[in-house]
């Protein structure tokens, strides 16, 4: 690859799979964040929204004409953003220590702020099935200091990743022993969902029971040295992407192969896949949104059958 292509080939599946196959730089469409995480693109809209945790906001850009605005402030420190199945959206406050959901009408509907009557840390991402159950990580990033939060000190003296169940509206425990439990994605079969632990450097994958209880955790991706994982997502060919902080975009083959990665100019928080043919990738990094239109497409909206698992 040319010296100045943002891709590095790790592995040459990454270049047969025509991964790399896209434009040859990054686009910049914002500059202004203290930093900027939660990307997600929305079909009906045709716009990416994104957090700016320490300017509490939630930001937006219009794909038919490229301005930038605010959609929400003060948006209590969002961090982590997605739909659930009717097309709504589900934020992680981790200021306001709890995940919501806005209604069509606007209104904000608390999902969860409490595990067994403690208040919980910082809600970070979360992932939603088919049948409306929630799983989100709570780590203590938002906590720690009053820069992305409020400080505070821990009610439950753990960092976990809990299930809301979507009848009771019941949060439980789904899965404990993370150091610090940052993105979290189902595999488009809501088989599997897959665990980023920032702290711990890895990726892990739990089967899905029909009860909605995790079983059978195992370590997906291990990040390599001095690097630490943040969000992730899965493309239509069960690939997996990952922002890996000081370290770009890395791209995991289904077998957990480091297949290469995307090289970013600033630490990555997060990523998504967008646009009308969902194959625009789009990068929050520090204070940057970045975009960088792909030959890989990501899960069908709606999700398939294809996981990499």
């Amino acid at each position: 690859m040319p010296a100045d292509s943002p891709y590095e080939i790790l592995d040459d599946r990454f270049r047969t799979e025509r991964c790399v196959n896209g434009d040859s730089r990054l686009e910049v469409l914002h500059d202004g964040s203290r930093w900027a995480e939660g990307p997600l693109y929305i079909p009906a809209w045709r716009q990416l929204i994104w957090s700016d945790i320490p300017n509490d906001r939630i930001l937006r850009w219009d794909e038919a004409t490229g301005t930038v605005g605010t959609f929400r402030t003060p948006a209590g420190h969002s961090n982590g953003n997605t739909l659930d199945r009717q097309g709504r959206l589900v934020t992680c406050e981790q200021g306001n220590r709890r995940v919501t959901r806005t209604e069509p009408d606007g209104s904000i509907t608390v999902l969860a702020d409490r595990f067994n009557g403690k208040r919980l840390n910082s809600p970070n991402d979360s992932a939603v099935r088919s049948d409306g159950t929630v799983w989100f990580s709570d780590p203590d990033f938002g906590i720690l200091t009053d820069y992305e939060g409020h400080r505070a000190d821990p009610e439950i003296g753990a960092c976990n990743v809990y299930r809301i169940d979507p009848v009771t509206g019941r949060v439980h425990l789904a899965a404990d022993g993370f150091d610090g439990p940052n993105g979290v994605i189902l595999s488009p079969d809501e088989q599997h969902l897959y665990v980023s632990d920032s702290r711990a450097a890895r990726i892990h994958v739990f089967a899905i029971q029909p009860d909605g209880t995790l079983s059978h955790g195992k370590v997906f991706a291990e990040a390599r040295t001095g690097v630490h994982f943040d969000n992730i997502r899965l493309d239509d060919e069960g690939r997996l992407w990952a922002a890996a902080l000081a370290d770009g975009i890395h791209c995991y083959a289904p077998d957990g192969t480091l297949l290469g990665r995307v090289r970013v100019p600033e630490p990555v928080s997060n990523l998504t896949f967008g646009g009308p043919k969902n194959n625009r990738l789009f990068i929050t990094a520090t204070t940057s949104l970045y975009s960088l239109l792909m030959s890989v497409t990501g899960v069908p909206r709606g999700f398939a059958s294809r996981g990499a698992v």
